[in-house]
């Protein structure tokens, strides 16, 4: 059996940009059905899909769209980094790096991300994001409500 390059088939990437703003933080944003579109899209039949968020304070992740799973998620990210808790982050009289006019106290949204990621990758058969039956991809703002980008890439046959 010949593989699409030995065929001839040229590679093919495509990528999206999807801009979303949360209502609240943490809050999950179900962006599953912008993956499927950038997947019908791009023409890819066999490949992978790359969902990338371009702030480090906003994750990327697969889980459960269940509402009350959420509200755990969200319950458990404030436990194990809390909004209130004492963060050199947030003291604005020492830090002086990467300070910006709007800059909020959001050290807690930063130590969150560590345990989630930026990005996840998912494989793409048959023209689809190949999901099992319970995941979605979802967004996590951490911070605050504000505008985000999600950059969405395609590569395959």
């Amino acid at each position: 059996m010949k593989t699409p390059m030995e065929e001839g088939v040229q590679m093919r990437m495509h990528r999206s940009v999807v801009r979303l703003e949360a209502s609240a933080a943490p809050e999950f944003l179900d962006i599953t059905d912008d993956v499927v579109d950038a997947v019908a899209t791009s023409g890819v039949r066999e490949g992978t899909v790359s969902v990338f968020s371009r702030h480090t304070t906003g994750a990327v992740k697969i889980n459960e769209n269940e509402p009350l799973l959420l509200e755990d998620m969200a319950r458990f990210l404030e436990q194990v980094a809390p909004r209130a808790a004492d963060y050199r982050h947030n003291d604005f009289t020492i830090r002086t790096a990467n300070m910006t006019e709007d800059e909020c106290p959001n050290g807690h949204s930063h130590c969150q991300h560590l345990l989630l990621s930026a990005s996840e990758t998912i494989p793409v058969g048959d023209g689809a994001p190949l999901l099992g039956r319970w995941q979605r991809v979802f967004f996590i703002e951490l911070d605050r409500p504000r505008p985000r980008e999600v950059v969405i890439q395609v590569f395959g046959w």
